[in-house]
């Protein structure tokens, strides 16, 4: 019994042991050890033709502990501040979350500081178009960049009702594919 003793976590509080530093990194080490075999309910809105390669193996669920492109993270918009750029909490891990600024993946959105009053219009009907989207719940982000301008993140979004964000937008007009390049004028 006595080797029981020195395994128990009374023994690690003791002045002998090291005291609170021991308690402290045995809890560390638990919670380190339970974070990496515990699997977080991030993966929502993967849809089939991401997840037919594991359905293909038989399997019916994507594993989401290799490093994957599609893991989606959960988002709460904030606010939307133009046609392809939200401010949001985003949910990375339970009980973390981040808040910063997304831009959307691959497209372009007239500007609200616009040159002219054609492209207001068109940023004002692109701004209202994202929130009308976002609106619809269930938001989360993938494929996830640092954005070239910095202080925000460049991202794949979606909801409940759209797979792509980006590629509504574009279908409804209200922006063009963006590469990263110069962009064009609205005007």
């Amino acid at each position: 019994m006595a080797f029981a003793h020195h395994l128990s976590f009374a023994s690690f509080g003791s002045r002998q042991r090291g005291g609170l530093v021991a308690v402290v990194a045995v809890v560390f080490a638990i919670g380190f050890v339970a974070g990496a075999t515990l699997r977080p309910p991030i993966m929502r809105h993967l849809t089939r033709a991401d997840a037919a390669p594991a359905l293909a193996q038989g399997r019916d669920r994507v594993p989401v502990s290799s490093p994957n492109p599609q893991l989606a993270y959960p988002v709460d918009v904030l606010r939307t501040i133009d046609g392809d750029t939200f401010d949001a909490r985003v949910r990375v891990w339970p009980g973390l979350e981040v808040s910063t600024k997304v831009r959307l993946r691959n497209i372009d959105a007239p500007e609200l500081h616009a040159r002219c009053a054609d492209e207001l219009a068109k940023a004002q009907a692109a701004r209202a178009a994202l929130e009308t989207m976002l609106a619809a719940g269930g938001v989360t982000v993938s494929q996830v960049g640092i954005d070239k301008y910095g202080g925000r993140i460049d991202a794949r979004v979606a909801t409940h009702d759209i797979a792509d964000v980006s590629a509504a937008l574009l279908n409804g007009g209200f922006a063009r594919s963006y590469d990263g390049g110069r962009r064009g004028s609205w005007c």
